[in-house]
């Protein structure tokens, strides 16, 4: 038995289990595909291949897409799947996800009645912030400024530093974080 014969074999139950999930009866599903009852019986037992032109009216009542119906590996999906992180009361959403290196972020800051005090923390390696929405307010060792939107900031992260938001509302960064001696290089026409 090649693989073809595999994938095939696999979408009979994937049929059967499909409609029992959204019970449907048989006569049902016949008669929104178009399907004899017979045939649909046949291709969820196995006992007839499944084609093309009987899979994608199935697909279509399902809701499901045709690759689903063969159970067809996912690839070339483009879409990244964020998977927020939530610290300090703020969200990171990681923008790469590779292992060690420079990592990117954008940082959400919500909104609160009134600006947080600054807990400064100290940590290894090297950060750079860009403002995206909002002003926020950097605390970098003795330093604290305002950066509004279109401004940025990098700075050791072994000083003691803070990021907040300077007024209270929400603020949107992104954020280049490096281990110790990784900086972001900028050249300037």
């Amino acid at each position: 038995m090649d693989e073809t014969d595999e994938v095939l074999d696999a979408v009979g139950p994937r049929l059967r289990a499909l409609r029992k999930h959204r019970g449907l009866p048989l006569a049902e599903l016949s008669a929104a595909t178009g399907i004899s009852e017979s045939t649909l019986s046949r291709l969820e037992s196995g006992g007839r291949r499944p084609t093309l032109e009987l899979l994608l009216p199935l697909a279509r009542v399902h809701g499901v897409p045709l690759d689903d119906l063969v159970g067809a590996p996912r690839t070339g999906d483009p879409r990244i799947h964020l998977q927020p992180i939530h610290r300090h009361g703020m969200t990171f959403l990681p923008l790469t996800r590779r292992a060690g290196g420079v990592q990117a972020f954008k940082m959400l800051i919500p909104s609160r009645d009134a600006p947080a005090e600054p807990t400064p923390q100290t940590h290894g390696g090297y950060e750079w912030v860009y403002v995206l929405n909002g002003r926020l307010r950097l605390v970098v060792g003795d330093r604290d400024m305002v950066l509004p939107p279109g401004e940025a900031a990098e700075f050791d992260t072994a000083l003691p530093h803070w990021l907040g938001s300077a007024d209270g509302h929400a603020v949107e960064t992104l954020v280049l974080f490096g281990p110790q001696g990784e900086r972001a290089h900028v050249r300037a026409r």
